[in-house]
């Protein structure tokens, strides 16, 4: 399994038997299945979601809005149940031109990522129960 790391942006390969053993970067030493998201930004975002052989499901959110914030601590609690899935939140106001590129017209917005391409999008707050429903049923229908 190729993982890349949310500090360093390096590629590791971890087997997939190893994946529940806490691997670390072999570049700078950072969890790479923290279990928590992995704050990314304009340049770092790109090469995670085409470079982690896993699932990415990014968080779109921007610090004044309302419902970001109610759903911040049930994205971080979804991560902790789906180990299956890496979780990473992008800051729109502080990387404008990702917010561009993935064309994020509203937030928070959840953009779920397979083999580096989008397959699904959702924008609103959700809890956790139902962000990890959304995301596993949007995986099945894509395998």
């Amino acid at each position: 399994m190729q993982l890349v790391c949310p500090g360093c942006g390096a590629k590791n390969r971890v087997p997939d038997a190893r994946l529940q053993d806490q691997p670390k970067c072999g570049k700078c030493a950072q969890a790479l299945m923290a279990g928590e998201p992995a704050p990314l930004g304009e340049t770092s975002l790109p090469g995670f979601v085409t470079g982690t052989e896993l699932p990415v499901l990014v968080d779109f959110w921007a610090a004044w809005c309302g419902p970001c914030k109610t759903m911040a601590p049930q994205f971080a609690e979804a991560a902790r149940q789906a180990p299956e899935i890496r979780f990473a939140k992008v800051d729109s106001d502080g990387a404008p031109q990702a917010a561009a590129r993935y064309a994020i017209r509203s937030i928070p917005t959840l953009v779920l990522f397979k083999n580096g391409r989008e397959i699904a999008r959702h924008s609103g707050a959700m809890p956790a129960a139902q962000i990890l429903a959304w995301a596993r049923s949007e995986l099945s229908r894509h395998d």
